[in-house]
């Protein structure tokens, strides 16, 4: 079943077309992969998506209900939400503090529970805090939890911002360049983090990503833009094979067979 589909979205800016008529579907519970050129597109469609621009045309539907025109806030609430290429964080929090921030999103206690201290507060404490302690753990940030983010090395600052946003409990994450900056070894951990998440929380995930290795080893389906519009869809295989991707993205010889 499609959870997010796209029908024939376009953005421009003044003369330039961004994106230009694209259409995308998102299986629940699927890694769908978004590659191509800088420039191509990717990043504003995920800022399509989120609701941060509004669209020129098309349609964006999410659990077949139209969320285009909603506000970016809205969005999240219904299940979306998102990594950036800059990484954003409370960079003078702790990381334990960054995540336990973000599971407070999900509090059922009301403020008057939490103004006196009741059992409902305390057990809803009790839970967040569980929460924190299982996703520092997935992404190996266990030993670091006392750490201000903003001390943290780049790849582990990545590994907290995903954190978080998982702490926020969507049906859809949309990660923009996760493993940016990071090395071959920090790159495949990111790859089996990212593997377990999608598999402890059941999610669907839409990733945007240069890494090729990565990307070809853990999406079912991968779409590729080219000056805003589709190049190609289909799967690893097909989409490694295809020639006028190799040619536009990939490069000639551009094998990017399993390593992981």
């Amino acid at each position: 079943m499609s959870l997010l589909e796209l029908r024939d979205v376009t953005k421009q800016f003044g003369g330039l077309v961004a994106v230009g008529d694209v259409s995308l579907t998102v299986e629940q519970g699927s890694i769908h992969g978004l590659i191509g050129p800088n420039g191509a597109g990717k990043t504003t469609l995920f800022n399509l998506i989120t609701g941060i621009y509004g669209l020129s045309g098309g349609t964006i539907l999410f659990e077949r209900e139209p969320i285009d025109g909603l506000a970016p806030f809205r969005i999240a609430q219904k299940g979306i939400t998102r990594t950036f290429q800059n990484i954003r964080l409370f960079k003078d929090l702790s990381v334990y503090d960054n995540v336990l921030t973000a599971c407070h999103m999900n509090t059922k206690y009301s403020v008057v529970e939490a103004l006196f201290r009741l059992p409902a507060r305390n057990q809803g404490e009790k839970k967040l805090k569980q929460e924190t302690e299982i996703l520092l753990d997935i992404m190996n940030l266990t030993d670091r939890r006392d750490v201000s983010a903003g001390n943290l090395p780049y790849g582990f600052q990545r590994r907290l911002e995903i954190a978080r946003a998982v702490a926020l409990k969507p049906t859809l994450l949309l990660l923009d360049e996760p493993a940016a900056g990071m090395n071959p070894d920090e790159t495949f951990e990111l790859l089996e983090m990212i593997k377990q998440v999608k598999r402890e929380f059941g999610l669907t995930v839409l990733i945007i990503e240069h890494h090729m290795d990565l990307i070809m080893n853990l999406c079912d389906r991968i779409m590729v833009l080219n000056f805003g519009r589709v190049l190609a869809e289909g799967s690893p295989i097909e989409i490694q094979n295809d020639p006028a991707v190799v040619q536009a993205y990939l490069g000639e010889g551009g094998n990017h067979d399993a390593r992981y």
